[in-house]
């Protein structure tokens, strides 16, 4: 058998930072998946995460996992695919480390990507966005930190884990009139601020504790902000937007939806999707093409541009032999099953 903790621990402090290069967001991702992963593990084998072994890690486990992951956890097949790519490289790095262990990354490393849906992206309207903007309390050090956080996410577009990296040194001139992000891929970008923008940030820094840690949002014991830590406070500040625009009670507000809002709305002003794409950070512009299937006015042009075509209706008449009834049926997407 062979203990679990050295491998992983070289796979993620070593190998992904130093031989692959790979960002500080992309580590963080992984080690979430992980952390999931033996908390999961740990709970079925009645075990300690640090007694774990590879071998038990089975293709069986991970693939329980997996489905946990999108029922008990409730999570999209996205998020499902990420922790099996997080997974996979790690038992392509096992590979060549533990011989005895190579059937079992093979199949673990053969478990196939699940398909996903492309759907139309969240995003809030403008009147919603003042409301949420709106809603912390400035008259607590909390709230100041949130109002604060809230619009540096809209206004830059920021992802969450962008956002909760910040540092006071990513504010070049320290006039906090521009930031740079360091995004996803290692790449970096430098983005200019509202005024609007500039002005939270300077009440937040006046309160900020200056004896904590270098991140610019630190949580109430004065450490880095979390991730479930910053969807716990949007969920609170929804909830009192909803109370004067209610329409945002009807929608699944998560961070992420902060990045497709300021996306659409900086469309909806350009009419440019390369320049969301460069505001967004995306590596290819394909990427940046689901607003334009999000944003309804690009579509009314298209409408308005043509004329409905003059087809004369018809009579469908349904297969008389039953085979082919049957092949008809299945040709409808709508009539099967899941």
């Amino acid at each position: 058998m062979t203990p679990l903790a050295p491998d992983l621990s070289a796979f993620l402090q070593k190998h992904l930072p130093n031989e692959r290069g790979a960002s500080p967001h992309t580590v963080a991702s992984y080690a979430h998946a992980f952390t999931l992963l033996l908390r999961f593990a740990a709970a079925r084998l009645k075990r300690q995460p640090s007694d774990l072994m590879i071998e038990d890690l089975n293709v069986e486990l991970v693939r329980a996992f997996l489905d946990h992951v999108e029922e008990g956890r409730d999570n999209a097949a996205r998020s499902r695919n990420a922790r099996l790519a997080a997974i996979k490289a790690f038992f392509r790095f096992v590979e060549p480390r533990r011989p005895a262990c190579l059937e079992q990354a093979m199949m673990i490393r053969a478990l196939p990507v699940k398909r996903t849906d492309t759907r139309l992206i969240d995003y809030l309207t403008r009147e919603e966005i003042q409301a949420l903007l709106a809603a912390p309390d400035i008259h607590t050090q909390s709230g100041l930190r949130d109002r604060a956080m809230l619009h540096l996410a809209y206004a830059a577009g920021l992802r969450a884990s962008e956002l909760l990296a910040m540092r006071m040194e990513d504010f070049p001139d320290r006039s906090l009139s521009s930031v740079r992000v360091l995004g996803k891929g290692r790449r970096e970008r430098i983005l200019p601020l509202w005024k609007e923008t500039q002005a939270t940030l300077r009440v937040w820094l006046a309160v900020r504790p200056s004896d904590h840690g270098p991140e610019l949002f630190l949580n109430r014991d004065g450490r880095r902000m979390s991730r479930d830590g910053f969807a716990h406070r949007l969920r609170l500040h929804v909830a009192a937007a909803a109370r004067a625009v209610p329409s945002i009670a009807g929608k699944c507000v998560t961070p992420h939806v902060l990045r497709h809002s300021c996306a659409m709305h900086t469309l909806q002003a350009t009419g440019d999707v390369r320049k969301v794409a460069l505001w967004l950070g995306h590596a290819s512009i394909q990427t940046t093409e689901m607003y334009l299937r999000a944003d309804p006015t690009e579509k009314l042009a298209i409408l308005d541009a043509h004329h409905p075509p003059l087809i004369k209706p018809g009579r469908f008449k349904k297969p008389s032999d039953k085979l082919m009834a049957v092949l008809a049926a299945a040709t409808n997407p709508r009539n099967q099953q899941v």
